[in-house]
């Protein structure tokens, strides 16, 4: 994995000793996951999770919404009806 494009990816700026840092902490993941291969799992039931649960849902109540106005006024740049944000897909 290229540290330096992921950094770039996510915006984040690293220096040369913090790319170093970074790329043998994902080698040493890596290097674990070779390990997680080597386990027998014959025999055991996949999991999506821990614990038991169960249909874990609230019920669905509706309540009223927040007026635009209302959600406009605190945004910090704004479009008639719409919250303006940065641009993060290049184009």
């Amino acid at each position: 994995m290229d540290v330096k494009y992921t950094a770039e990816l996510a915006k984040i700026r690293l220096n040369k000793e913090q790319v170093d840092k970074l790329g043998s902490e994902l080698n040493d993941i890596l290097s674990f996951f070779k390990n997680l291969k080597e386990v027998d799992t014959k025999g055991v039931e996949p999991l999506s999770h821990v614990l038991a649960l169960k249909n874990v849902f609230r019920d669905d109540i509706v309540k009223p919404s927040l007026k635009k106005a209302d959600v406009l006024k605190n945004a910090p740049q704004k479009d008639t009806h719409y919250i303006k944000v940065p641009r993060v897909i290049k184009g």
